[in-house]
């Protein structure tokens, strides 16, 4: 069934491109225009790199500190986990992006250049998710491994950092990798509030040459050699934890 699908895009793609006049020499490195452009569309994978792995690095922190009220005993903490997380996870990432970008400064007067309004939104909404790796992870830990730390003496914050949270990362890991992944991809949004990441690079120079179709797939490849890249790297780090399991 899935290759059937995938011989029917590719049979469509074609189709498409017979009946339409390819120019890839606007993306040619033997003419100065072509390598102009090229250059161009190349100069945004530092944006989106760097995008992602800040907002990664910020929703694991908010992902932890969200998902530790959940494993209170006080049902009050924990439905505040879990509304936080319903809410976020139902609010769509680029609702988000245009809210705190464009809504934010005038609810609050409180505004932010794209860029931090992007990261911001990005963190927030991966942070739901994370919440949930690190809830799931905790709570993966044998009770044993709790009762280990109280007859130690040591606080409940004491147990999570010194006991709990060092197993636990450890089974998360790969989960978080998996979502590094989904960061790079859904990062492609920041564009709309005029991030020169990859995908506005590309929705500048179509601009300018109209040409879509090369364009655009030119981004698909740049964005799945970034993507096979990254879960090469996840996929050989599983691996490494599994052996040294």
């Amino acid at each position: 069934m899935k290759n059937f699908i995938f011989l029917t895009f590719i049979l469509l793609f074609l189709n498409s491109c017979s009946r339409h006049e390819l120019d890839w020499l606007v993306l040619s490195p033997n003419n100065v225009d072509g390598l102009t452009n090229l250059k161009f569309l190349i100069s945004g994978f530092t944006t989106t790199i760097y995008i992602s792995l800040v907002s990664i690095f910020i929703s694991i922190i908010l992902g932890l500190l969200i998902a530790i009220p959940s494993l209170a005993k006080n049902k009050f903490l924990t439905y505040i986990n879990i509304g936080y997380v319903e809410i976020v996870r139902a609010i769509p990432l680029l609702v988000l992006i245009l809210w705190i970008y464009y809504g934010l400064p005038i609810m609050t007067g409180v505004s932010f250049s794209p860029f931090v309004s992007g990261i911001i939104a990005l963190s927030i909404s991966e942070s739901a998710f994370q919440a949930e790796i690190f809830r799931a992870g905790i709570s993966s830990i044998k009770k044993s491994q709790w009762e280990a730390g109280s007859s130690l003496g040591f606080s409940f914050f004491k147990k999570l950092r010194l006991i709990i949270l060092p197993q636990a990362i450890k089974n998360i890991l790969p989960a978080i990798g998996n979502q590094f992944v989904y960061v790079l991809k859904m990062s492609s949004l920041v564009s709309i509030i005029g991030i020169g990441d990859l995908t506005r690079k590309a929705n500048e120079l179509v601009v300018t040459t109209y040409r879509p179709l090369e364009i655009y797939t030119f981004l698909i490849f740049e964005y799945l050699i970034l993507i096979l890249i990254v879960s090469y790297f996840v996929r050989k780090f599983e691996k490494k934890l599994e052996k040294s399991n």
